[in-house]
């Protein structure tokens, strides 16, 4: 049985196994971490061992230089969609994955990485679900750590069944494999439960950590809350087609927060105090975490091979979309020579069409940017998006007028109905979720097909892939080997 330590803020250590978690601390009564007998006697060692997933979140525990915690995920699922476009291949990281390789071969990083980080997060966030009622200290200390902890889970499950599982159909009997349902401390193997069985543990998680969340105030947006929890209730619901739940718990979650201004949408989407991220990594310069950060491969400035090698550009078929007087069109340089507006710190950087500036470090020697998870322009398009498909096209243009005169003043409310707003809304998405890691998961949630034609992407560097039509097996990530050789088979592969 393999095992991997993970260490969080204050030294939590956990045993993981690719088939369930066990307890297993390095020392008894250590000065910078805490025993086994004390980690859940007290809500103060639960708080702990809540930071140590937050750290988890931004720190790279596989060895794999692209997987700097949630970040790794982000990569992946726009690099392998369309918006997202390699200038070159000077550099190889995320190459293999933009070629649509990696994700369908058992014994790569990718699968590797996308089944072990959530099982960790699961691993960890179990053992607090499973504890925290019996420690002591304030009711409220514990009803807001076990909220945060059953988040975690239904989060980290939501984001795992969407790749390893078929996608979710309303209505129908969702029966395929998705992933091990591991909700306690466990070394038997567990095999996979069904896709529809995965969402309703997910679902009843999501639920019981809205409830338990009441009258909770976070101290920082790297936690979560009843707002953020709300947001990923109405990811949840709007993956599984529910769209009366997605626009409500996306309308609720957005309460109190407001839109970025122009300004501070130019400032590079690296501070989580920005008045409209609803939950984020913060990183500070004690904790830069070097050349596995979102920022060594997503910004314009941070110098690493990466980032001076072959800049991330966007597909020239969706940039033709931003009208001229959208704040979000001063992002991409189209020219490709426009020293001016986007100045790269040195001669060594490449520049390329399409190259932009929507990332970007305080300092280019340092990779410290905070991560953005979930920001209220997220749930602005999922209401309206939720709306749109329920026929109620008013209320849906209406709500996405909040949103994109925001970015553009210029920008008149939608009169288009049907399939013709839902475009508009998902291109609205797009535009504004570029590089945030949503669109591989919005592809399969909405049985899209791949489609890199029309545009800036070379047939030499994504291997020929331009086109996957829905529905295709390679929407299914492969299952680990290790996974499947650990548990004697007990864990089947999928379809290969």
């Amino acid at each position: 049985m393999k095992k991997y330590i993970i260490k969080g803020v204050l030294g939590i250590a956990i045993a993981f196994s690719l088939f369930g978690c066990e307890q297993e601390f390095l020392e008894t009564t250590p000065t910078n971490q805490v025993s086994t007998a004390d980690a859940f006697t007290t809500t103060k060692n639960a708080w702990a061992a809540l930071n140590g997933i937050h750290r988890i979140m931004y720190s790279q525990i596989f060895g794999v230089q692209a997987q700097g915690g949630q970040s790794g995920n982000m990569l992946y699922m726009d690099i392998m969609g369309e918006d997202l476009v390699f200038p070159n291949v000077s550099n190889s990281w995320l190459r293999d994955e933009y070629k649509w390789i990696t994700h369908r071969t058992a014994t790569s990083s990718i699968v590797y990485y996308n089944y072990e980080f959530y099982y960790v997060i699961i691993g960890n966030a179990n053992m607090i679900i499973n504890n925290i009622d019996n420690a002591s200290g304030t009711e409220a200390d514990k009803k807001a750590i076990k909220a945060e902890a059953l988040t975690y889970r239904a989060w980290a499950y939501f984001q795992m069944v969407q790749l390893f599982g078929e996608r979710f159909i309303a209505g129908a009997a969702n029966d395929g494999l998705g992933v091990p349902l591991v909700l306690e401390a466990k070394t038997t193997p567990t095999p996979r439960a069904k896709v529809s069985e995965v969402y309703t543990q997910i679902n009843k998680d999501i639920d019981q950590a809205i409830s338990l969340f009441t009258g909770y105030t976070r101290t920082n947006k790297s936690h979560f809350d009843i707002s953020v929890a709300k947001g990923i209730k109405a990811r949840i619901a709007l993956t599984q087609q529910d769209y009366t739940t997605a626009a409500q718990m996306a309308k609720e979650a957005r309460t109190g927060y407001s839109l970025m201004s122009n300004s501070q949408y130019l400032e590079g989407f690296n501070d989580y105090t920005n008045p409209e991220w609803m939950w984020a990594s913060r990183i500070v310069a004690d904790q830069t975490n070097y050349f596995y950060s979102f920022f060594a491969y997503m910004s314009i400035n941070y110098s690493s091979t990466a980032i001076r090698s072959t800049p991330k550009v966007m597909f020239s078929a969706l940039y033709s979309k931003i009208r001229a007087t959208d704040v979000r069109k001063k992002l991409w340089d189209s020219t490709g020579t426009n020293t001016a507006e986007f100045p790269l710190p040195a001669s060594t950087f490449q520049r390329y069409k399409y190259l932009h500036k929507k990332f970007k470090v305080a300092d280019p020697s340092l990779s410290i940017g905070d991560v953005p998870y979930m920001r209220a322009a997220e749930m602005y398009l999922v209401e309206a998006e939720a709306l749109a498909r329920q026929g109620k096209d008013a209320e849906a243009a209406t709500v996405l007028y909040t949103l994109a005169v925001n970015r553009d003043p210029k920008y008149t409310k939608s009169t288009l109905t049907g399939t013709a707003l839902i475009d508009e809304i998902m291109t609205q998405r797009r535009i504004e979720l570029w590089g945030e890691g949503f669109r591989f998961y919005d592809l399969k949630r909405t049985n899209s097909p791949l489609n890199r034609n029309g545009g800036n992407h070379n047939a030499s560097y994504t291997n020929g892939v331009f086109d996957v039509p829905a529905n295709d097996k390679r929407w299914q990530f492969l299952i680990p080997q290790d996974e499947i050789n650990n548990t004697n088979g007990v864990v089947v592969q999928n379809p290969q």
